[in-house]
């Protein structure tokens, strides 16, 4: 039996997952006490006493410890990290007695440094064993985390960093990808120089580090209050200054076991791989599953080393039971013909999708390599809760190209432009009601005016998300890109992602980036960037099928204006191509002080595409 089904025993409902989920809207107060019993959390007191948006109340007579969750009562021998990279035989494993004595005694070095509830710790780290040591250890004293993955810019970690006032760096000094040693010295001397506040850096990997994590103490983590901060996760910082999100440390307990033990069915004996860095909302949600009681694996390296297939080798090897991945490294496997087949994958029983849009074309062909027993689940939710407003779950059926179905206690709707619920048709993904990994606050916005803007200021009292979702007939949700990013011809509304489908699908396409730009004369010029195969030229033949792609597969009305072959398509560190500052600079804008090329995995792309909007103009 699922623990979905285990969930739906607990609390007397014989229905199925639709009615589990109605309950879980109706009545937040009896679905969020059943989840919190239900997995073994202490949380008395009144559930939600109050409900608003923004601000709502949560368990607010409740005492917490995130770390205490996650290393309370488990089995001092058993595996609960491997540290993975890209030498097999650097593979480390830490058993939860390790985990919890490494987490005690960095803990203690920390108090012995003065850290304490409220104190600001960030890292500058690669996805490692250390760096959830590092985590744990912060949060076990109150104190509130930040991390920013190694392969940020100086001017990226800094612009994040500087606003928190850290008083500790924990950092190392330097991470591998694709068997190349990236020395990151002189970013940390970056770092050291633009924070003044702080009291004591610590070196992953050195004599001191050994030492600090070397005390055999007891683990006396500090009971905090449900809101209580628990880490500062930041925005891309590609369309303003990154944003400092704050979660609690009860909301993203929750939050987080919850996905990770009734949407992904994890629990002891489980195994977890997911791949990212720690800048990614989704290394937080790896960490979210030792809430469960499974093991989980972290990877410094590419996942395509040693060939495009590395992802499922690591897989097969660590004998994983979740493994997760982009849309585009499964695109990236088929384009080269290789993928799961070949390896020994008999332990895995899901594989996680999340990051951007999965065409149902890749979807149906990953199906079919995997085999039946072996389901796909995509979900979506970003940085601002955490956690997934949408995903799958061991008792729903998987359409391809889409996701299965809104969360539990997640209120999810889509609206039109006045407010009213639609189906069957786009519209903006709206939670009419609160969850508990809301945040409780965004940094340095002390009269809340970001927080209400990012999120309340179209719908006053309903958040609304920024993505474009159809919410089907049978109950799945489909997933069109940002709201931000609409292709908006002749009042016909389409996301991207329905573009890039048919496009990326073309065996001669690589990738692709579509915009809609509103022109000062009432015109609207629509073009498609394609980034070609190697040895491929951008001919009107080709240019043709590609329009023909999209005219047959997505919409006759948005067959692009003008198809051009581009060097590249930039993205934020998490992958997210970056259509809303491509479309800035080909209107002539300046991204300024707003957008920090430290963020971008390729910075000088944006000139080029400045560039081609710049010659359109003077034409």
């Amino acid at each position: 039996m699922s623990r979905i089904e285990e969930l739906a025993r607990f609390v007397g409902i014989d229905g199925d997952y639709d009615d589990l989920w109605a309950w879980s809207v109706r009545d937040l107060d009896g679905f969020w006490s059943a989840v919190a019993r239900h997995l073994g959390f202490d949380l008395p007191g009144p559930v939600l006493a109050e409900e608003r948006m923004p601000g709502a109340v949560w368990f607010p007579e409740a005492r917490v410890s995130y770390p205490a969750a996650v290393l309370g009562g488990r089995p001092d021998d058993e595996v609960a990290v491997v540290g993975a990279s890209e030498d097999p035989a650097a593979t480390v494993e830490l058993t939860w007695g390790e985990l919890r004595r490494r987490t005690a005694s960095l803990a203690a070095t920390l108090r012995g440094l003065g850290v304490g509830e409220g104190d600001r710790v960030v890292g500058f780290l690669p996805n490692t064993p250390d760096t959830i040591v590092a985590f744990l250890a912060t949060a076990s004293l109150g104190a509130v985390w930040s991390v920013c993955g190694m392969d940020y810019a100086g001017s990226a970690a800094r612009s994040r960093f500087e606003q928190l006032d850290p008083v500790v760096l924990v950092h190392a000094s330097s991470y591998v990808h694709g068997q190349r040693v990236h020395d990151r010295g002189d970013v940390v001397a970056e770092l050291r120089a633009a924070l003044p506040t702080l009291r004591a850096v610590l070196e992953v990997g050195t004599p001191a580090w050994e030492e600090a994590l070397g005390a055999d103490v007891a683990f006396e983590p500090v009971s905090v209050a449900f809101d209580h901060p628990l880490w500062v996760l930041f925005s891309s910082g590609t369309t303003g200054r990154p944003k400092g999100i704050v979660h609690g440390h009860g909301g993203a307990l929750l939050e987080q076991a919850k996905v990770a033990a009734y949407h992904f069915d994890l629990g002891p004996g489980e195994r977890l791989l997911w791949f990212t860095t720690p800048s990614w909302m989704m290394w937080n949600f790896v960490v979210g599953a030792l809430l469960t009681g499974a093991g989980v694996v972290t990877y410094d390296g590419s996942p395509t080393y040693p060939a495009t297939d590395g992802l499922w080798a690591l897989a097969a090897r660590h004998r994983v039971s979740v493994a997760g991945m982009s849309p585009g490294y499964i695109a990236a496997c088929q384009k080269d013909r290789v993928g799961p087949r070949g390896h020994d994958l008999t332990a895995l029983r899901q594989v996680g999708v999340s990051g951007s849009a999965f065409p149902a074309t890749s979807q149906e062909a990953l199906q079919a390599e995997l085999g039946p027993e072996v389901r796909i689940g995509s979900i979506s939710g970003g940085t601002d809760v955490v956690s997934a407003f949408v995903g799958p779950a061991p008792t729903l059926p998987v359409w391809p190209g889409e996701l299965s179905r809104p969360c539990l206690g997640v209120a999810l709707d889509a609206y039109d432009e006045a407010g009213q619920p639609v189906r069957g048709e786009v519209g903006e993904l709206v939670v009419t009601r609160p969850i508990p990994s809301m945040p409780l606050y965004f940094w340095a916005d002390p009269d809340g005016s970001r927080y209400r803007e990012a999120y309340f200021d179209v719908y006053p009292g309903v958040w609304r998300h920024g993505d474009w979702i159809t919410i089907t007939d049978h109950g799945s949700v489909v997933i069109h890109g940002r709201s931000d990013a609409t292709l908006n011809r002749n009042g016909v509304r389409m996301g991207s992602a329905d573009i890039y489908e048919p496009v990326e699908a073309l065996p001669e396409v690589r990738e692709a980036l579509v915009i809609g730009l509103e022109e000062p004369d009432g015109g609207y010029w629509m073009p498609l960037f394609v980034v070609l195969a190697d040895g491929v030229v951008l001919d009107e033949a080709l240019a043709a099928r590609i329009r023909e792609a999209v005219r047959t597969q997505a919409s006759p009305r948005h067959v692009p204006d003008v198809v051009l072959a581009a060097p590249g398509v930039p993205h934020t560190r998490t992958g997210k191509k970056l259509e809303v500052p491509v479309k800035k600079v080909l209107a002539g804008q300046d991204l300024g002080g707003s957008y920090d090329p430290g963020s971008v995995d390729d910075p000088e792309l944006i000139d080029w595409y400045r560039t081609v909007g710049r010659s359109r103009r003077t034409r």
